[in-house]
């Protein structure tokens, strides 16, 4: 029987894998107002169909949940889009090419900025670039290089920022110095901001630009929501900007940084006034642009060879990583947010760092209760089965990143080993002991692809781009790793009862993939790619 509110859209045809509580699949599904309003086989749902329905024959395609990667840079990657790209280089003359291509475009004075890379397991070389090199490609421009964590800068960036040889090394970060003690380019930690503060800001057309760029980025891989890690306020008001035109493209979830880094630049009195005038709480917002709550650091990172680890790294057993805040700090940052109604999400990579984190949360949790408000562990990429437990208890989830492994895990092998390589990202031991409802995943992007099907390659093989096998044990379910790009993924912004699976009341988020998710081979699983990406039942991307 035909229905009198007709459709505005019907896909017909197709292997269209719910993501329901039963991993239901059906052949149809339609849609109205932004909403899913039937789905079921082609005879039914077809009965939605008006004069005026867009009817799209799928031809068999597969057909999932609008995926969500829970950690990503938004503006990072507009920035990135805009930036030097390095993509593709794989030594040291390579990309002091694309530098001085680069340079040879823009005037004198103007600054060189670098897409996100990272040299030491890209380049032949194994090493990072030294401010002579890039004086030699860039000798007229300042340059900043960044690298997530780290940073490169050639003299005139460096001096633009006060920098010289005998610059003490600010707390939390170090200049890095060659063997006669003269500062080499190499800034790690909050010693970027030295440079990373004078560079003239971008205008706020540009900024709302690249946000958009990066929008239609993401929706081309298959994203329909993500959640953004460290959005300042002024990228935040430029998030609002776009949505208030109708531009936004997809839907977005900020961990907030209220001063724009991942460790504030606040006294602790200052961090206090400050959340208790702000007039909002996490997790405010609707289903386009919300806050997730505020995002803190703890440690570096284990393909940098920063990870806070409880026992020491294998070339020297005295050290343990970095710790880039006293833990004191971290903790009276957390409480403080804590009471004033601010989840919290904090990078924490070796099993040292997520041991500080995991207290911090129970001592938070003593002043304000945190069950149910889902704060975070932001990668947990080290994470051993007992902080699991720890984590399961506190009803803390843990958003990971598998597809750090595709490029980077020979880099933690040598730094920490490959057995400890092997338990990095451990997703089968996470789900048995926590389940699908405390965990996502991402990408980290820029850090890593934006792609999703790596990632969930990576998570269902453990197999890195060379072919190599890294903890075969920890390997999940195509069923599994699908979750944790939509239902169970949807949980960290409390939007599970709006998006991450199809069906009746849902928003009218679907990705449609150049091939069957579920029976194209292990090794074609990273090869997947969509072809139309749906966000709210209108198609915001569609491939050739």
């Amino acid at each position: 029987m035909a229905h009198i509110d007709y459709a505005d859209c019907i896909l017909r045809g197709g292997k269209i894998l719910t993501v329901d509580a039963g991993f239901a699949v059906a052949s149809a599904v339609a849609l109205r107002g932004g909403d899913i309003i039937a789905v079921g086989d082609d005879a039914s749902v077809s009965d939605w169909a008006g004069p005026q329905t867009e009817v799209i024959d799928l031809h068999g395609a597969c057909v999932v949940p609008g995926l969500i990667d829970t950690h990503m840079h938004l503006d990072l990657l507009g920035n990135d889009l805009w930036s030097v790209d390095f993509a593709g280089v794989s030594t040291v003359a390579e990309a002091l090419e694309r530098i001085a291509d680069h340079a040879k475009g823009i005037e004198p004075g103007v600054w060189i900025r670098g897409a996100t890379w990272h040299p030491v397991s890209q380049l032949a070389e194994k090493r990072y670039l030294t401010r002579d090199e890039l004086d030699s490609v860039a000798p007229n421009n300042p340059v900043l290089l960044p690298v997530s964590h780290f940073s490169m800068a050639n003299s005139l960036g460096m001096a633009a920022a006060g920098i010289g040889d005998d610059t003490p090394d600010p707390a939390g970060g170090v200049i890095h110095r060659d063997a006669d003690g003269r500062a080499n380019g190499l800034l790690e930690e909050s010693a970027e901001n030295l440079v990373m503060d004078v560079l003239p800001p971008w205008t706020d057309a540009e900024r709302e630009a690249q946000l958009r760029d990066a929008m239609r980025f993401s929706n081309a891989q298959g994203l329909t929501s993500i959640v953004s890690a460290a959005v300042s306020p002024v990228t935040f008001r430029a998030h609002q900007a776009i949505l208030a035109r109708g531009e936004a493209s997809l839907r977005v979830s900020a961990m907030f940084a209220p001063t724009g880094a991942l460790n504030p630049s606040m006294s602790l009195e200052e961090w206090d006034s400050f959340f208790s005038r702000i007039g909002a709480m996490s997790d405010f917002g609707n289903d386009w642009l919300s806050y997730s709550g505020v995002k803190l650091q703890i440690d570096g990172g284990m393909t940098l060879g920063t990870a806070l680890m409880r026992d020491g790294y294998p070339h020297d057993r005295e050290f343990k990583g970095l710790a880039v805040i006293e833990p004191d700090r971290f903790k009276a940052l957390v409480e403080i947010a804590n009471r004033y109604g601010w989840r919290v999400g904090v990078h924490a990579v070796g099993d040292g760092a997520i041991d500080l984190v995991l207290d911090a949360y129970e001592a938070a949790s003593a002043t304000r209760p945190i069950k149910g408000r889902r704060f975070i562990v932001i990668h947990g990429s080290l994470m051993c089965p007992d902080q699991m437990d720890r984590a399961r208890a506190l009803d803390v989830r843990v958003d990971a990143q598998s597809t750090f492994l595709w490029t980077k895990a020979g880099a933690v092998a040598g730094y920490l080993g490959k057995e400890v390589a092997d338990r990095a990202f451990p997703m089968r031991d996470m789900i048995d002991r926590m389940g699908l409802d405390l965990i996502g995943q991402g990408t980290d992007n820029p850090i890593n692809l934006l792609n999703p099907f790596i990632n969930m390659a990576v998570m269902v093989t453990r197999k890195d781009h060379t072919g190599t096998v890294y903890g075969a044990d920890q390997a999940i379910t195509r069923e599994e790793a699908l979750r944790l790009y939509t239902s169970a993924a949807a949980r960290y912004a409390f939007w599970e009862d709006r998006v991450g699976s199809i069906e009746v009341g849902k928003r009218a988020d679907l990705t449609v993939l150049s091939d069957d998710f579920l029976s194209v081979p292990d090794a074609a699983l990273k090869d997947i790619t969509a072809t139309r990406t749906i966000v709210a039942g209108k198609t915001v991307y569609k491939a050739g």
